[in-house]
């Protein structure tokens, strides 16, 4: 009967073992997703995420992180996706306690050895006249122009509806 206790705890072991491993893959899986990363010239963009939107929704916000790692500054200044008519830069803020967004005119520095952040409340990326709607686990490309670092496309990993913004965006 000792025996038969043995077994059956090695053979538990195993089992519990094969689980912790295929969570741990599933985890770095998930990692190399939310953690994803394009560069052009000396800039960094890092993560950018958008949120699921409901149907009939004809907007959708956009958010991610800019590093210059160069020694003069550059300037984003347009923005163009597939999942939408037009794609603008905004700018959220409060005023004598009212909350205002308006469009970004002339563009958004990103300072020589600086970082700007887009993210919800402050600038972000407002796609507009949606063409699809953004869907939990899908990601969409969207095309960033700099002033002197020029184009790259970035793809947008799509989180929950009302998701709180990942943490290195909260840095």
């Amino acid at each position: 009967m000792l025996g038969d206790n043995k077994s059956l705890l090695r053979t538990l072991e195993e089992r519990l073992g094969i689980a912790v491993l295929a969570l741990v893959l599933l985890f770095l899986g998930a990692q190399t997703v939310f953690a994803h990363e394009f560069k052009v010239g000396d800039l960094e963009i890092g993560h950018p995420w958008s949120r699921a939107t409901p149907a009939g929704a004809k907007v959708a916000g956009g958010y991610f992180t800019i590093t210059n790692n160069g020694s003069t500054p550059d300037r984003l200044v347009s923005i163009s996706s597939d999942i939408s008519d037009k794609a603008e830069l905004h700018e959220m803020g409060v005023k004598d306690g009212v909350m205002t967004m308006r469009p970004v005119t002339g563009g958004l520095e990103i300072p020589a050895g600086g970082k700007v952040v887009l993210g919800p409340g402050s600038y972000h990326v407002m796609f507009m006249d949606l063409k699809q709607p953004p869907k939990q686990g899908e990601m969409f490309a969207a095309t960033l122009t700099f002033e002197k670092a020029g184009t790259v496309t970035i793809k947008f990993a799509v989180q929950a509806m009302g998701s709180a913004a990942p943490q290195e965006d909260n840095d």
